[in-house]
């Protein structure tokens, strides 16, 4: 079963907090890091997909659905 969105994100944190510790071994760092890429671009790839669901739902004041740009900033809570 795949994560979610917030179990990546929460991963992807805990990744980049033993990252910067300093206190692994190089092989150690190299696996986190590849994990966290993988993580990040999945994450990338959620909100992008979320954006698209977003601006295909979105209406105008006639009831008409219309396709607007979405700024990444406004997707944060």
């Amino acid at each position: 079963m795949e994560n979610t969105f917030e179990k990546s994100l929460e991963e992807l944190e805990l990744i980049v907090n033993s990252l910067e510790s300093g206190d692994l071994r190089l092989e150690e760092s190299l696996e986190l890091f590849e994990r966290g890429v993988k993580l990040s671009r999945k994450c990338r790839e959620r909100l992008a997909n979320a954006e698209r669901r977003i601006e295909i739902l979105m209406k105008d004041a006639d009831g008409d659905l219309t396709a607007e740009a979405i700024e990444p900033e406004n997707l944060r809570g």
